[in-house]
């Protein structure tokens, strides 16, 4: 059923909404919208996971922004999009109403600090991908319910005076039932048929010349890497030897894992997700490349003026015996160095956050409690704080990006060592994507357990916190675990599209 909604402060807009039936899941809302341009799909697909509640999907933008090298202030476009369509919340919806979204890159951060990035940039991929959406698919998974938000954003802006504000609300009124109608159809329509990608492109011709040199790796089946074993125990060992020096208490080191694509993006994540379900997980599509996320960890989220972040630090392998993932689950509960990891982590964020939120407010509202996913154990925190009145969208993320969590600590240094000792940026891995809504919430990922296709290749990358008491070989082996759930999830995709 439709419902058009007067929330706008500019003059009488409705933005058209309508409650779609429930067989419009999202993977069939998926399978119709993904051929559109910058398909962005934030999913919730590990349930009855508390953080698992809404889903949400969108699609051609009516603006989009790249941000392809550091500059200032690179998050004033996106900031004059959420200050020019400002709305009220619509009550009873799914937080995410229209907006900004996309994908912030680890290097994004390079716009905030003086950071000289990693030695080669393979894919060339930009810092950031911003869009304007204007019509968002919403799932509640709680109420099982289901809706189409169009608000109708028009690519100019709105009238100064008073005599044009009503023409100007009734052509927007217009474009969003026009837009609804379009994605409506779409969604009725059978899905479009797709041309085969071309994958496993050559990689010499991909790297522009600037390719790190590739080892092969214990995981086999094409997979190479950007270090070899003595390569990676060598830079934690260097790692442990700046934390030694005091530069540093603890830095995120990892490997990148690079392989031929064989097959092509959408198909690879909507059968990821069901093998690897996580309550962050993400699908999207810039162009240029694909990232395809099942991400457990929350960067940001922001309701009613308070901001929530649920660092993750300290992982176990599951095994698939429950009387086994329980004494996991205490021995990691009571690991040293993962609670001292988790806690310095902590203790960063707070940091950060209490550079645009009232000190007074901050609470550590959850302290390294056992979380179970699919594959792993892993330990998490909370923290959250409220946010003074006139922090920005921009002012939260530059005091807070990237995440301390896959950094280290402090953040600026441990940034440096790991643009120093790995040998390819991060690109997507690390970074964040997600949403800034016009009526105020926004929600972010950590982009971990994630895969960036581009050029016909696949790519992600694993790593962990090195810390004083770190022992190469184990940091090393942890990488791996992480890698096989990955790399499990990955063939069994492929075994059962």
């Amino acid at each position: 059923m439709s419902s058009s909604v007067n929330n706008s402060p500019h003059g009488e807009f409705s933005p058209t909404v309508v409650e779609l039936p429930l067989e419009c899941t999202p993977d069939r809302a998926f399978e119709r919208l993904s051929h559109l341009p910058y398909c962005i799909w934030l999913d919730s697909a590990l349930r009855p996971d508390p953080q698992s509640r809404y889903s949400f999907l969108a699609a051609d933008p009516v603006e989009v922004v790249r941000i392809e090298r550091p500059t200032a202030d690179p998050l004033a476009k996106a900031e004059r999009w959420l200050e020019r369509y400002a709305t009220a919340n619509i009550d009873g919806l799914p937080p995410f109403q229209g907006g900004v979204a996309g994908y912030m890159a680890y290097e994004f951060g390079t716009c905030f600090e003086r950071i000289s990035p990693a030695s080669h940039d393979e894919f060339g991929l930009p810092l950031a991908v911003l869009g304007l959406y204007d019509v968002v698919l919403a799932w509640d998974h709680k109420t099982e319910q289901c809706w189409l938000i169009s608000q109708g954003f028009l690519d100019h802006g709105f009238p100064q005076n008073g005599s044009h504000e009503a023409a100007h609300a009734r052509s927007r009124t217009l474009r969003a039932k026009q837009r609804a109608d379009r994605f409506l159809k779409l969604l009725n329509d059978q899905p479009p048929s797709k041309e085969r990608p071309k994958l496993g492109a050559n990689f010499h011709a991909m790297a522009h010349g600037l390719t790190a040199p590739q080892f092969e790796t214990r995981l086999g089946g094409g997979w190479l890497g950007n270090f070899d074993s003595h390569g990676y125990r060598d830079a934690v060992r260097k790692a442990i030897e700046y934390i030694h020096a005091g530069d540093i208490f603890q830095v995120n080191l990892s490997q990148r894992l690079l392989c031929p694509a064989r097959c092509d993006s959408q198909s690879l994540y909507r059968q990821l997700r069901c093998v690897n379900a996580a309550p962050f997980a993400s699908f999207f599509d810039m162009g240029v490349a694909q990232i395809i996320s099942a991400s457990p960890e929350r960067f940001l989220r922001v309701q009613e003026g308070w901001v929530e972040t649920r660092p993750i630090k300290g992982t176990r392998r599951r095994t698939g015996d429950p009387t086994r993932d329980r004494e996991l689950a205490i021995e990691l509960q009571s690991s040293p160095k993962d609670r001292s990891e988790n806690i310095m982590i902590v203790d960063l964020l707070r940091n950060d956050l209490s550079r645009i939120a009232d000190i007074d407010s901050l609470s550590v509202d959850q302290l390294c409690s056992i979380e179970t996913f699919p594959f792993v154990l892993h330990m998490v925190s909370s923290i959250r704080a409220k946010l003074r009145s006139n922090a920005s969208f921009g002012d939260l993320i530059s005091a807070v990006f990237p995440g301390g969590s896959i950094t280290g600590a402090p953040k600026v240094r441990a940034m440096e060592i790991v643009a120093e000792l790995e040998p390819t940026v991060r690109g997507p891995y690390c970074g964040s994507l997600g949403y800034a809504s016009t009526n105020g919430h926004m929600d972010w990922n950590i982009l971990i357990r994630t895969l960036t296709a581009s050029r016909g290749w696949w790519q992600f990358q694993v790593g962990g916190g090195i810390v004083a008491d770190s022992i190469p070989e184990l940091e090393e082996e942890e990488t791996w675990t992480k890698a096989a759930g990955i790399v499990a999830a990955i063939q069994a995709s492929l075994a059962s599209a």
